[in-house]
């Protein structure tokens, strides 16, 4: 069998470089190089593309599209801006080069938390109440669920926002993962201040009502016909999975399998299953629930089109307990990114 020559695009320019260098040195260490003759990219945070070998950078690309049109195949094992939010998907597509994951738009929506709970609420998917406002010029405004704006303070803007939701809340920047930039609020002054900070990362900000719940999450891996994976709970060291909860504090860790009566499970594996194709999505997400700890309902939290793919990262683990190990799932994402969207 011929081997495919398969480009891994890693680190990037957006907060989560990081991340994307762990995952990206997971997926590295586990493909089959006997199906594929591996071409590792590294982009640096000011943006410049390299060859990267023995694990650093060791040649600049000066011309990027030449070099991709070489590839079969691209795994962007990006996290973020620039990378999961369709801006590589469009360079590959514009080259006419196939690649693992979900498409422009999916990938766009799922990384644009206020465009995804548009779609999710379309679907008539359950989710936590919220409010989003929007910073421009120094200045903030109040976006009603017609679209219609108003301009405010902050002070203005917080009140309606303990009127509307209660507290506490969850302030998140709309466009940023791995939980960058996410606070929790208990009172009307740290409203105002984390969604000062919030703005740091994105001009546009969604503040979430408090649901007491158990976080779930499923991995879904397919086209038109989905897999689901076994389900996992995420058990955080912390008031909330924060971003210090995710990648620093040894004591977070995950239930697999989650611990849910089997008729909750299975419908949160059929509303994964909407919500991913609800954005259109293709290849692989990370779906993400809140189950009630006092009534059991079940909401939607948010999607993840491009999850961490370190070995110890919820979406390899979830299939791991669900019969496919790391290795084989990676064959089986780049076969479907290899191939046409409607298989």
């Amino acid at each position: 069998m011929e081997k495919k020559n398969l480009g891994v695009i890693f680190g990037g320019m957006s907060t989560e470089s990081e991340v994307s260098e762990a995952s990206a040195k997971s997926v590295l260490a586990n493909l089959n190089k006997e199906k594929y003759n591996i071409y590792p990219i590294y982009i640096s945070k000011d943006g410049d593309w390299w060859k990267y070998e023995k694990e650093e950078k060791n040649e600049k690309i000066e011309n990027i599209v030449e070099y991709l049109k070489q590839m079969d195949v691209v795994f962007p094992v990006l996290h973020g801006l620039y990378g999961e939010d369709g801006t590589i998907q469009g360079l590959l597509e514009l080259l006419k080069i196939p690649y693992v994951g979900c498409g422009i738009l999916a990938s766009s929506v799922g990384m644009d938390k206020v465009y995804t709970k548009i779609i999710f609420e379309k679907a008539g998917l359950k989710q936590a109440k919220y409010e989003y406002i929007r910073k421009y010029k120094g200045k903030y405004i109040y976006v009603d669920k017609q679209f219609n704006e108003k301009e405010m303070n902050l002070k203005e803007i917080s009140e309606k926002i303990v009127k509307n939701l209660g507290l506490p809340v969850f302030v998140k920047p709309s466009r940023s993962g791995s939980s960058v930039g996410i606070n929790k609020a208990c009172t009307q002054e740290e409203l105002e201040k984390n969604i000062e900070e919030a703005s740091q990362y994105d001009n546009k900000i969604i503040i979430e009502e408090q649901i007491e719940a158990r976080e779930i999450e499923c991995a879904v891996l397919g086209n038109q016909e989905i897999k689901t994976s076994i389900l996992g709970e995420v058990k955080s060291a912390e008031s909330f999975y924060s971003y210090s909860a995710k990648y620093q504090n040894k004591q977070s860790y995950t239930e697999i399998p989650a611990d849910l009566p089997e008729e909750i499970s299975d419908k949160i594996r059929k509303l994964a299953v909407k919500a991913f194709k609800a954005i259109d999505g293709k290849g692989l997400s990370r779906v993400d629930f809140f189950v009630d700890k006092n009534t059991s309902e079940i909401y939607i939290n948010e999607i993840n089109t491009l999850p961490g793919f370190t070995s110890i990262s919820m979406y390899p683990q979830l299939f791991a307990a669900s019969g496919i190990n790391y290795k084989d799932l990676l064959d089986e994402i780049i076969a479907i990114g290899d191939g046409p969207f409607w298989q």
